[in-house]
């Protein structure tokens, strides 16, 4: 039986070069969107930026053009399907491709004991993290299936692989559904050149965070005694990640949920241990 041949043979340059590829990044303004979007153009893409926080956006956009790529800024709350279809549109006048689909921004994270949570804090939780999310993947799939290529990297947590506790129920329930949407789009798109990949992530600082930890300082240490390698994460350690899965180097790899995390799932999912960050004996 005669082998399939795989893709001409590439340099290990041009397998991560994105040059000549669009790419649409939203929650761009700050945090893992940004360094996302600032990585992708690093790499060669130029990036369509996406947020309600337009200073921000604007300013990444900035940042891109500094290194010679093209970036527009669009002002688009990604949890309403009204807003997302046009702006795919203004991506088409704009750019006429898209290659790259980052889904980073999801939300506020609501927090409540199960038995108490409102109804509609669920369906907000849903709306931004689950339908609105699939409705970019379609928007940005849609484009993508009639080009016979593309790559969508689904920003997704922890939460939607194990139970947190502590009143996360409503968004946990949202990433688990982030989480097998990937699974399902890559099984539905893989044979027709589309990759559907997530990064899933322990805590990564951002603002959001950041207020948490300064209304419960012993939040942080309590998140430390979950992470291995003894810190909280920061933006630019995605960088890497979404590059490569953004990348022909990934050109085989779908499907896939890419722990970022730490070491957290290699501890038990967050148990403690003696020696570790805050813990003796």
């Amino acid at each position: 039986m005669a082998e399939m041949e795989g893709p001409a043979a590439q340099t290990i340059h041009s397998l991560f070069d994105l040059s000549g590829r669009v790419a649409l990044v939203s929650g761009a303004a700050q945090g893992i969107g940004r360094a996302i979007g600032l990585a992708l153009a690093e790499v060669g893409a130029d990036v369509m930026l996406a947020d309600l926080n337009e200073e921000g956006a604007q300013q990444t956009a900035a940042d891109i053009e500094a290194m010679g790529r093209r970036a527009i800024p669009v002002r688009c709350d990604v949890s309403d399907p009204a807003q997302i279809r046009p702006m795919f549109e203004s991506l088409d006048r704009e750019f006429g491709r898209i290659d790259v689909l980052a889904n980073v921004a999801g939300g506020s994270v609501v927090l409540g004991p199960p038995e108490e949570l409102d109804i509609e804090d669920v369906d907000r939780s849903m709306q931004g993290l689950v339908v609105g999310r699939f409705c970019c993947c379609q928007e940005g799939g849609r484009r993508m299936l009639a080009a016979g290529k593309g790559s969508i990297i689904n920003i997704t947590s922890l939460a939607g692989l194990t139970a947190l506790g502590r009143g996360h129920i409503a968004y946990s329930t949202a990433m688990g559904g982030v989480v097998q949407m990937t699974r399902e789009l890559s099984t539905e798109w893989a044979s027709r050149g589309v990759r559907v990949n997530a990064i899933v992530l322990a805590q990564v600082m951002n603002p959001m965070l950041r207020e948490r930890i300064d209304k419960d300082p012993h939040m942080e240490e309590q998140w430390l005694r979950g992470l291995a390698i003894g810190r909280m994460g920061v933006p630019d350690d995605v960088k890497g990640a979404a590059i490569f899965l953004a990348s022909d180097a990934a050109r085989w790899v779908t499907g896939i949920l890419l722990p970022m995390d730490g070491g957290n799932l290699a501890m038990n999912a967050g148990a403690s241990y003696p020696g570790g960050p805050g813990i003796t004996g």
